[in-house]
């Protein structure tokens, strides 16, 4: 019978597979020896993993982590991930398992530097000893291992204990001989080598395929011959500080696939040619704050999968063939340069997963992400997009777990599908303007939803009561928008996982009168922000709650007292009670130990004397109440870790405490409008090397200035203005080079004009008005003269002579009085190229002549020259003639005008020092605008810790105001 040739070679396949399990499982059979050294470093190791299992009963071959040869020789080890712990010296019996071809010992806990007897395993060709708990310097045995294909000595940067290094040997002396090695990774391991150095160190590696070196301590720049390794797929060298271009010759690399290099400090421009590499899948060049670049055209069926380049100063246009990345799944192009709309082709990226362009300044509508099924991250925040959101349905994004849009100019309606994507598990649509109402979100949002933020919105209607509903809510921001309704706290207690809860600024009305008992406190809450909700009282059930950490009952209705539990919370660090009706702390607070760091509780009418300090705070405010003690002796020992202390506008009186000066981190001092007399203390001038803002006006305080200001004083703001101070301006006050805001005004103080500030070239404010003041205000030299300065009142003191010509070179002067003085001879014309005037006085001098014509000086009204016998010509009646000039008129203070200081610039009062002296990332507010106001926003943005501060410590306007009374 003939047998096909398919059924013959079926049989015979068989038969071969037949037998070769029966010789595999015969041959497997461990040998006893190989099973005795296994079991010796079982009892070596403590471990609660596989090495349980292992017993003498059963065939070591079978032990789970072990393979063996045919002969039943173990030639594979695998004890990664095990939690082990011990020992591994030169006697252990790893050692003697010479047949090994792979061993791997990653993650576990050996606490035990290197044994030197890797060079036995004669015949390994993988070693992965990466997080294994080893610490020091690398053996040079390893450096023997030449059939060595894979080495992972690596170790993750946060993962806690002892570094590793290569020193003795070095890298080249490690890798010289291991001229087969395709896959390496030294990624965390302290090389510290320079470019040149690491770079030639890898050349004898040819065949090398991935190459893993990130936080290495490597520098550059990359060397020319790292360009020999045409060989590489794979380069990883994030977190070295290569602090050069990235050279082109990696376009060269034609079996590139990956290439990452974040937080390299790269520089320069990325070549065009790195883009276009064919095989290239995976760019992650992010966090290199000085790289540049922009992306012309991708090519047609382009290979990128991730394209990573956030943080860098790449921008432009995305251009319209980034349509072309159809395999991509990975875009990152958040806090970069791009601008200008997101482009429509952006719907052919199907594969999309994650996408990240927040940062930058897109603008125009949002485009459709319908395509994009697979998306799970989409994050737009923080540009200029407008229009609605209803281009894409939400609803088929079923995959999708963040999306957030917040800080752009969204309008319109939240789609309600939005709320209904089954995997959605955050939303973040804050600082938009968004309207329209929000409906029974209780049969619509999914059980996974455990973050909603839309506040800072325009929505509006009755507050969306279903929202406690979702017991899923850990995260829950309504703030600031135009909820209407009433708020039982019973409704809120209904919502028990909630960490962070914030209704501030709607038209709410919360009444935390009745509680339930059996829902008495919120186990995981961190953050309660409930400003502006019209409470009346403490809810109690806050002393009960462990994790507090965040407590806004500002601008509400309370008043009585301030319980005692609330310096007890021990993980409690921001209070904000301010702007409410609290008259008293519930008892005497002694030996505070809470952890507090802002405490802020203006605008009350607590009275009495001022309690203890929390130790730890940095951030104190009390000002606005009705304290009226002395200040405490110590107080200063309560201040250590302080930067900004406010009692201003009570009523304290008596000395102002030297222990202030304790306060090395003191950069906010105001104790204005209070009773306070004595001197002011000598070390508050040594203390201005920190210090930015001394406000101390509105005072009774005497005494000179002291004239021992430091060289690196490094003051913004002084305002020692309605004192009685007296003396002469310090000589040392010119070491004040960051000085923005002087002000002296209504004291005693004498001496001539302070020509020896002139170089202080940041000065914006220079008010000196209602002192005594003398002698002309002519400085020799004054060319270049403060030219920053914006405000100048010297009125009504005893300054003589012509009014220098030099004022009309301070181009960026907005205010200008010189009334009330004894200034003679003419107007100068230079007065004339103020463009930027907009308060003039010069009324009650002896000044003469004609008025200069055709000059914006015409614009002032008549009160700003009146009362200068000599002066005629418009805006005065007095026509000009040439007789002699009428007898001067004696100086009427009851006819000078004052300055409407609310029209005068942004920049004025302690808004200039405290700009600089607390962070660079404050945005710049309307000049009207109130300064405490000023004070709370640029701090509490530095510290992340408060929205919204509506201060009413008083206007510049009127502080301004003040200081001409």
């Amino acid at each position: 019978m003939r047998i096909s040739l398919v059924s013959w070679l079926f049989f015979n396949s068989y038969i071969a597979i037949f037998f070769t399990v029966n010789v595999v499982l015969v041959s497997d059979q461990c040998q006893s020896d190989q099973r005795q050294l296994l079991l010796e470093l079982k009892s070596s190791f403590n471990s609660f993993g596989k090495l349980l299992n292992w017993n003498r009963t059963t065939d070591c071959c079978s032990w789970d982590g072990v393979s063996c040869e045919a002969g039943g020789r173990v030639i594979g080890l695998d004890l990664s991930n095990q939690s082990i712990s011990g020992a591994i010296d030169n006697s252990s019996s790893l050692f003697r398992l010479q047949h090994l071809q792979r061993l791997n010992l990653a993650y576990n806990r050996h606490i035990f530097t290197f044994p030197s007897e890797f060079d036995k395993f004669a015949n390994l060709s993988y070693l992965n000893l990466s997080n294994a708990g080893f610490k020091g310097q690398f053996p040079a045995e390893i450096s023997r291992m030449t059939r060595l294909v894979t080495l992972d000595l690596s170790k993750d940067s946060y993962l806690l204990g002892d570094y590793l290094k290569l020193e003795k040997p070095n890298l080249d002396m490690l890798v010289r001989n291991l001229t087969r090695l395709r896959f390496l990774y030294l990624d965390g391991v302290n090389i510290s080598a320079r470019g040149n150095e690491w770079c030639q160190a890898l050349t004898s590696l040819t065949n090398l395929q991935v190459l893993s070196m990130s936080d290495c301590y490597l520098s550059g720049p990359i060397d020319s011959s790292f360009s020999k390794l045409r060989s590489l797929s794979v380069i990883r060298l994030d977190g070295n500080k290569l602090s050069a271009p990235l050279p082109t010759f990696f376009a060269e690399f034609r079996n590139l696939t990956s290439l990452s290099l974040s937080n390299t400090n790269l520089t320069g421009r990325l070549p065009e040619e790195i883009l276009q590499a064919p095989k290239l899948k995976t760019l992650d060049l992010s966090f290199n704050k000085l790289l540049e670049g922009s992306f012309q055209k991708f090519p047609p069926n382009a290979s990128l999968q991730s394209l990573v380049l956030g943080d860098t100063k790449f921008g432009g246009e995305l251009p319209e063939s980034i349509g072309n990345l159809g395999k991509l799944t990975r875009l990152e192009l958040f806090n970069c340069k791009f601008h200008g709309p997101i482009p429509e082709t952006k719907e052919k990226l199907r594969q999309l997963i994650y996408l990240d362009f927040s940062s930058n300044n897109f603008s125009g509508p949002m485009p459709s992400f319908s395509s994009s099924r697979n998306l799970t991250q989409l994050n737009l925040a923080y540009n200029q997009l407008n229009g609605t959101i209803h281009s894409t349905e939400w609803s088929g994004l079923s995959k999708l777990v963040r999306v957030d849009l917040r800080n752009n100019k969204f309008s319109g309606t939240i789609p309600p599908t939005l709320f209904g994507i089954p995997s959605l598990q955050k939303i973040f649509l804050s600082q938009n303007q968004f309207n329209g109402s929000l409906d029974d979100l209780h049969g619509r949002a999914f059980l996974l939803l455990d973050t909603l933020d839309l506040s800072r919105n325009k929505l509006q209607g009755q507050f969306p009561m279903s929202v406690f509903k979702l017991q899923g809510f850990k995260i829950l921001k309504l703030s600031s928008n135009n909820f209407s309704g009433f708020i039982q706290w019973t409704d809120i207690q209904k919502s028990r996982n909630l960490s962070t809860l914030d209704l501030s600024y709607n038209n709410l009305s919360i009444d935390a009168n009745a509680t339930n008992s059996a829902l008495s406190s919120f186990p995981n809450i961190t953050t309660l922000k409930l400003a502006s909700c019209n409470l009346t009282k403490f809810p109690g059930f806050l002393k009960t709650q462990p994790r507090l950490n965040h407590l806004d009952f500002s601008k509400n209705q309370i008043s009585g007292e301030i319980p005692n539990w609330i310096w007890e919370i021990q993980s409690l660090e921001y209070l904000n009670l301010s702007q409410n009706f609290i008259r008293k702390f519930e008892g005497p607070l002694q030996n505070v130990t809470s952890s507090l760091i802002i405490v802020d509780l203006h605008g009350n009418q607590l009275q009495g004397q001022i309690p203890s300090l929390p130790p730890y705070a940095s951030y104190l405010d009390y000002s606005n109440n009705n304290f009226s003690s002395v200040l405490p002796p110590d107080i200063g020992d309560f201040l250590q870790y302080a930067y900004f202390f406010s009692l201003s506008s009570n009523s304290f009186h008596g000395s102002i405490p030297w222990s202030i000066c304790k306060s090395s981190y003191l950069q906010v001092l105001d104790l204005s409008n209070n009773s306070l007399s004595g001197p002011i203390p000598q070390c508050l001038t040594q203390m201005s090397v920190s210090l930015g803002v001394l406000n101390l006006k509105q005072n009774n305080l005497s005494g000179i200035i002291s004239d021992k200001f430091p060289e690196n004083c490094g003051l913004q703001t002084l305002d020692l203005n309605r004192n009685q101070v007296e003396g002469k301006v310090p000589q040392s006050l010119a070491n004040f080079k960051m000085l923005e805001v002087l002000d002296i005004g209504n004291n005693q103080i004498s001496g001539t004009f302070p020509c020896h500030l002139k170089n202080i070239a940041k000065l914006r404010v220079l008010v000196l008005r209602s002192n005594k003041f003398n002698s002309s205000i002519h400085c020799p030299e004054n060319n270049t003269t403060w030219p920053m300065l914006q405000i100048v009142d010297i009125a009504s003191n005893n300054f003589s002579g012509a009014i220098p010509s030099f004022l009309g070179n301070l181009r960026h002067l907005e205010s200008l009085d010189l009334s009330s003085n004894h200034l003679s001879g003419q107007i100068p014309l230079q007065l004339a190229n103020l463009n930027f005037l907009s308060f003039l006085n010069l009324s009650n001098n002896k000044l003469g002549g004609m008025i200069p014509t055709g000059t914006q000086l015409q614009s002032f009204s008549e009160a700003s020259f009146k009362n200068n016998a000599g002066l005629c010509g418009l805006p005065l009646e007095a026509q000009c003639k040439f007789a002699a000039a009428t007898k001067d008129s004696p100086s009427n203070s009851e006819t000078a005008i004052h300055i409407d200081w609310n029209l005068i610039g942004a920049e004025i009062g302690f808004f200039f020092g405290l700009g600089i002296v607390i962070t660079p990332l404050m945005f710049s507010k309307r000049w009207r605008t109130w300064y405490y106001k000023h004070i709370d926003r640029v701090l509490f943005r530095l510290l992340h810790l408060l929205d919204h501060k509506n201060r009413n410590h008083g206007r510049i306007g009127h502080w301004s105001r003040g200081s001409r009374l």
